[in-house]
């Protein structure tokens, strides 16, 4: 497992007790080092060829600080980060082919409206107007990511799988519906589908930079 790797398994862990134990002090020291750890391990792995993906870490660094910060402006602002974090993302899985990628799968994308759909007609009663609008929004962005993210193979489509439900778990919270571990499984899963979406592109970028075999010519 690559150092950084590693590194970033252990920040998940000890921000994962932080929340359990309560911990204010432990979340700071860890959560916002998570996405930063990433982009080492990016740019160590693939230099600076998947831009739009290293700025949108950069982005959800200043997500993660804005939501360890309590109260509605915060959120918000967390909220406008993470938007800006995933239309990165997004933008980084069209680069790679997603469009046509998904011209042959209408039904994996009519999946993902619908599930958006779906949590916006049971969550909305429950928000402010104004949160349901920004809330919306983000839904949609997230799930076109989750979508397009399918281009990679597997572990990029389980990423943007896991961020849907790691994102869905937040807002959950936000529309007052709780139960027992909700808030605690908010972070392994925005870590893992962290994880799995940077590490497939610093697999794409290994395979793009792979040069294609030369055949030798026979003999005569």
């Amino acid at each position: 497992m690559p150092a950084p790797i590693a590194l970033f398994a252990a920040l998940a862990a000890l921000d994962t007790l932080g929340v359990a134990l309560d911990d204010p002090i432990l979340k700071w020291a860890t959560k916002p080092l998570l996405a930063p750890v990433l982009v080492l391990y990016l740019l160590r792995a693939t230099g600076r060829r998947h831009g739009p993906v290293l700025i949108g870490l950069g982005f959800a660094t200043a997500g993660d600080i804005a939501l360890l910060i309590p109260g509605p402006v915060a959120f918000a602002t967390g909220l406008g980060l993470f938007l800006g974090a995933q239309i990165c993302w997004t933008t980084a899985f069209v680069r790679a082919g997603a469009v046509a990628h998904l011209a042959a799968r209408r039904t994996l994308l009519a999946c993902y409206l619908a599930l958006w759909a779906g949590a916006m007609v049971a969550l909305a009663p429950a928000l402010r107007p104004a949160l349901a609008a920004a809330l919306g929004l983000y839904g949609l962005v997230l799930v076109a990511m989750a979508a397009t993210a399918h281009v990679l193979g597997p572990r990029a489509a389980w990423g943007g799988a896991v961020f849907v439900l790691s994102d869905l778990l937040i807002g959950l919270g936000a529309a007052g519906v709780d139960f027992p571990g909700r808030s605690l499984l908010v972070m392994p899963t925005y870590a893992l589908a962290l994880g799995l979406i940077v590490t497939a592109f610093a697999g794409h970028g290994v395979r793009a930079r792979t040069p294609a075999p030369v055949e030798t010519p026979a003999p005569s």
